[in-house]
């Protein structure tokens, strides 16, 4: 299986996970995060994986703090903030993988380990 990973190409974690992929020799594609943010569908199905919304925001991001979204996720029902999500890819947390039966937001090597040996 090809796995679509969106990333960030001046991103840290971003550079650490493909490494992490290459030295596994797990085919990927890269997407352009910014660029290309995941769909509705994508975002959906990564929320059954990770059961918090918030865990789809890179809270750490400057689109983050300048929209003020720290006080405003709450107040926000789910479609709006996945909504938010499809139109800023700088506002998804990344990397972004979703296999078929797991879904990963972030790199934690350990994570990963368990989830690409499963997959």
């Amino acid at each position: 299986m090809k796995y679509k990973v969106y990333e960030y190409k001046n991103c840290g974690t971003c550079r650490k996970a493909l490494k992490y992929l290459d030295s596994k020799e797990i085919s990927y594609e890269k997407v352009p995060i910014r660029e290309t943010p995941p769909g509705m569908e994508e975002l959906k199905k990564m929320l059954s994986f990770v059961k918090d919304s918030k865990k789809l925001f890179n809270t750490s991001g400057g689109d983050y703090k300048s929209l003020g979204l720290k006080d405003k996720l709450a107040s926000m029902s789910l479609e709006e903030q996945l909504q938010l999500l499809t139109t800023n890819g700088n506002l998804v947390k990344r990397p972004f993988v979703l296999g078929k039966k797991f879904g990963l937001v972030g790199f934690k090597e350990e994570e990963w380990e368990n989830q690409f040996g499963a997959d």
